[in-house]
């Protein structure tokens, strides 16, 4: 369903490749990407999504590349680490908006939005700001964000980084539901081992960009 093949990025010319010859293909399901920070987690979850341009290789996704206008609009959810919501409208805006961009109708729009607001345990904030929520409930919120247009490829970087095991939780058993409800890819960037559970497949990325010696040094593990 999504494939990626001999992907290669780096960010300047004469910069290392933080991609190299990566391929891959993710299957219906939920997958973890792990590894150590800079191992080109983030840059693959951004080309797949079609916010960075690789320099060789092709991502395809139902036939079509992930950088395709259509993509983006209709079938791809994206939550990124800043997490990304309108400081100047309440959640439900937030969650609207972003429906109406799919080309969801009014009705459509309303029932998702108390669906998934609800389903994170959000139906008393939908009048919220999002700097008057706690970081907990602000990560639900984009999480609800990125699924009312019900996405065939959900991409997630860090989505539980600093929340409790009751917040985990809740998210855990969201992107599970979410799973089941049709033939639809979740792949998550994390260093959060409370997810692993949930991963019907884990990526180790450790194996694409081995960890910096001199960090082993720094930490007091170096052999």
């Amino acid at each position: 369903m999504l494939s990626c093949k001999n992907i290669y990025y780096r960010y300047s010319r004469r910069a290392p490749w933080v991609l190299e010859d990566f391929s891959h293909e993710f299957g219906k399901g939920i997958h973890l990407i792990k590894g150590y920070s800079g191992c080109g987690k983030s840059t693959l979850l951004r080309i797949i999504g079609g916010y960075l341009k690789q320099q060789r290789g092709k991502v395809q996704i139902d036939g079509y590349r992930s950088n395709n206008a259509k993509f983006k609009k209709k079938d791809l959810g994206f939550v990124f680490q800043q997490l990304n919501l309108l400081p100047l409208a309440s959640i439900k805006r937030n969650l609207n908006l972003a429906a109406a961009l799919a080309g969801m109708s009014k009705r459509n729009r309303t029932e998702k939005t108390d669906q998934y607001l609800g389903m994170l345990g959000l139906g008393h904030f939908q009048k919220r700001l999002p700097k008057s929520m706690s970081g907990g409930q602000q990560q639900r919120a984009s999480i609800a964000r990125a699924l009312i247009k019900e996405p065939k490829v959900l991409l997630l970087d860090e989505p539980t980084s600093g929340l409790d095991d009751l917040n985990t939780e809740v998210i855990i058993n969201v992107l599970r539901e979410f799973i089941d409800g049709g033939n639809r890819i979740a792949i998550i960037c994390t260093h959060d081992s409370r997810l692993d559970k949930v991963a019907h497949d884990i990526l180790d990325f450790n194996r694409f960009l081995p960890m910096e010696g001199h960090l082993e040094a720094l930490a007091g593990t170096a052999r």
